[in-house]
């Protein structure tokens, strides 16, 4: 398996329905055909020092293998490109790390 986490910072002045709407924007990611499963999520505010909770929303998608992750980012994907030309704007920030199994 492949497993893709995606770390979006949405801009300041981005309010609640705004922030409610990219949630949503990001949970449609998960009916792209490439890929398995999609969970979407917000900081815990975990009190730890080692804990990164600055970011606004995360995506963790899962793919059969890197060849359907590679399908996903090309333009071939509607799903995804509809995602990032709808909210794109939305964001300042993304930070992704892809792993495999162990």
């Amino acid at each position: 398996m492949f497993y893709h986490s995606v770390h979006f910072w949405l801009r300041d002045g981005v309010g609640e329905a705004e922030r409610q709407q990219v949630i949503e924007g990001v949970k449609s990611l998960g009916n792209s055909p490439n890929m398995e499963s999609a969970r979407v999520g917000v900081p815990a505010m975990t009190d730890r020092a080692v804990v990164d909770n600055s970011y606004s929303i995360q995506l963790i998608a899962v793919f059969a293998d890197k060849a359907a992750h590679d399908r996903y980012q090309s333009t071939d994907d509607e799903v995804h490109q509809a995602f990032i030309a709808n909210f794109k704007p939305y964001w300042t920030k993304v930070v992704i790390y892809d792993s495999l199994d162990a």
